[in-house]
This record gives C-alpha cells, structure tokens and sequence, in this order.
C-alpha cells in the first residue's frame, strides 16, 4: 500500500493515485443536483474509476441509481463488492462470458445491451439453461438495444434494424426488452460549445425517431439511457433521456477541462479531484526536472499531463519510469512532490491497484481499485 491513513501528504510512496476529497464529495454533490434539476437519473459510469468504495458513494451520497460497467469482468468484481444495480452498456461475445454474465443476473439486477440478433439469441439460450440449471424459471435478463448515434462505433445502423432487434427482445425466451442506449461518445470531447450542440441536436433527433419507431411497433420504451460529463447537460434537458451515463465528472481529467459551455465554464462546474502525485527524483540541468510518474503510473492518450499548482511548470514528455518536467523558473527541487492531472482518467485508474484519499494534507483513506485490470 502506497501510505496508511493518518500520514501526511510527504510520507505517501510515489508514484500514487490521490483524491482531493472535499473536491470529490463537491463534484459528486453538484451531479446529483443537476440530475435532479433536470429530472433524470444518473447511471454513474464505474468503468472510470473501478472501484466498489466509489461506486458505492456515488448511489449513496450521489443520487446514482446503479452504475455501468463496460466488461463482465469488472461487473463480477463490484456484484461481489455489494453494488448491486449494474448496466453493461457494452455488448457481450462468446457462450462462455454470456453464461457468465446471465449467472450475475441471477444475484443482482444486471442489464446488457445489444446491437446484433445473434446476441439477442445468445442471451436467450443462456438464460434458459440457466433456468434449467437453477430450476429459478423467474430468471429474466434485461437487454436494451444500443444504437448508433453518431459515434461510428457499436450500435444498429438505422432505425428500422432498432425496431427489428427491439422486436427479437421482446420475444425471445427469458429476456426482457429493457429500452434504448444511445451514447454518443465522440461527442463527449467536442470542446467548443456551439459544435457540441449540432452534433447533439442530431444525436437527439435520430434518438427521439428510433424510440417513436420502437413505440410504434407496440412496444413500450419509456427507458433511453446514455449522455455523459461532457453532455449530459444539453442530453438531459431535451426530455428525452431518462437516464445519464456520466463517469468523468467525479474525478475530471486534463482533456475534459478542455470542453467548454456557452458561458466558458466546464460542464457542471466539476473540478480537477483526481491527481497522480509524483517526485523529483532528477535535477539534470537548468530548466527540467524529472519526476518518478512514467507511463506506467498515467496514461498519456489523451495528451500529456498538466502540472497542478505550479505556474510554467509542463510536462514535456513520459516514458516508461519517467516524466520531465520543463521548470525555466527553476522551482523543483530534488525530493519535491508534484500533483499531475491526468489527460484521461479512465486508463490512468486502471494503472493503480490504490486511491489515496486525502483531507487537510493527511490521508483520510484508502481505497482498492476493485475492477483493475478487469477488461475482459
């Protein structure tokens, strides 16, 4: 374990993954406002942080109803933790990882999405022998159709192949249809305002056209989830979505930082929580620093690290063990701490096995990162 709680800020073994607590119970109090404003439910995204301790305090402080998960695995590793409500907002391959998944369902309340029919049947069959199996004949899995967007990624192509598959749900033996996913992810990271809106006003249109399709084949849709940090605001106030999938907002990474409202501010107002802390452990020459958080310790996907309380300190490079540091000022000295604020948060959590969590310059807690390395 990097610290033990009750140490101070300089006694924390480098590199390790810090939470500014006050700021993280600000941003999970400021979500939960917003979603009640804008009266939808927040679904909060656990593939960010991967941790049961978050999850947990996200429904219990933060208003979220259940979390998503993008992976079996990691659905696995929070059911077994206590976080009982979870939505694989992902599409699932492979008899063996469905059976997996259908045996979650029989322990907590667990849905899946779905963009293909060969899955819908998939789903079905595992049910059934899992019903065989348990003798449980009440077993049902939900299962919500994921359509395209506009992300180009996972989801049906048009509107007519959302009603088929709704249609294939609907009647397949042990499944429930569920609802409609739609998650626009590219959208997420649209910095300028203005862009972000068209993109997703077309997102919405299309979304609101595919539940209307699905409604018209007789089939109730009164659940369409998705949204996220970067647009749950204009996603949740279209009265369209019912239900928000944001992560990020918790812990707020460089790159979001970057996206910006028509007031200028972040959406939400959430605020930097989350922090790699490093230290100097080479002063090679005038103007650099080196630090001991490499590519091992923060993921670099999207964008360097920004330096946190320091001004002219940058990042300007990362390999494996290291990141150097452009100081002209002359400011770090040998032994010195450093907060790095992650471009991405999600790969970066990934990284490390412990949260520090810190209040008043003293570690308050620790906390596991349930799910690391769960990607399958």
């Amino acid at each position: 374990m990097p610290a033990r709680v009750g140490d101070l800020l300089a006694d924390i073994a480098t590199p390790a993954l810090i939470i500014d607590l006050d700021v993280f119970e600000r941003n999970l109090d400021r979500m939960r406002v917003h979603t009640s404003a804008l009266g939808v439910s927040l679904r909060a995204h656990a593939k960010m942080h991967k941790s049961a301790d978050i999850a947990k305090l996200q429904m219990s402080r933060g208003g979220a109803v259940g979390v998503c998960c993008q992976k079996v695995s990691e659905a696995e590793a929070l059911l077994r933790a206590g976080v009982g409500d979870i939505l694989v907002s992902n599409e699932v391959i492979g008899e063996a990882r469905v059976a997996r998944l259908v045996r979650l369902a029989a322990k907590g309340k667990i849905t899946v999405c779905a963009d293909h029919p060969d899955q819908v049947a998939a789903f079905s069959r595992a049910v059934m022998a899992q019903r065989a199996q348990s003798g449980n004949n009440d077993l049902i899995l939900d299962v919500l159709v994921e359509m395209d967007c506009g992300s180009r990624r996972c989801g049906t192509g048009s509107i007519a192949e959302s009603v088929t598959l709704a249609k294939a749900i609907a009647t397949a033996p042990g499944l429930r249809f569920a609802g409609l996913q739609s998650y626009y992810g590219r959208a997420q990271h649209i910095y300028a305002p203005a862009e972000r809106q068209a993109a997703l006003n077309e997102s919405i249109a299309l979304t609101t056209s595919t539940r209307d399709a699905i409604r018209a084949a007789g089939l109730s849709c009164d659940r369409v989830t998705g949204a996220g940090t970067g647009s749950f605001e204009i996603e949740g106030a279209s009265g369209l979505y019912t239900e928000i999938q944001a992560g990020s907002y918790a812990f707020m990474d460089a790159d979001y930082a970057k996206v910006r409202t028509t007031d200028g501010s972040t959406p939400g107002g959430f605020e930097h929580a989350l922090f790699v802390l490093a230290t100097v452990m080479s002063v090679p020459g005038a103007g650099r620093a080196v630090c001991d958080a490499g590519l091992k310790a923060v993921a670099v996907d999207s964008g360097l690290p920004l330096v946190a309380g320091t001004t002219g300190v940058k990042a300007i490079g990362v390999s494996d063990e290291h990141c150097n540091l452009s100081d002209p000022d002359g400011q770090l000295r040998l032994g010195a701490q450093v907060r790095l604020i992650p471009g991405h948060c999600d790969p970066t959590c990934n990284l490390h096995d412990w949260y520090v969590g810190i209040r008043n310059g003293r570690v308050e807690c620790l906390w596991p990162i349930t799910a690391r390395g769960k990607v399958f």
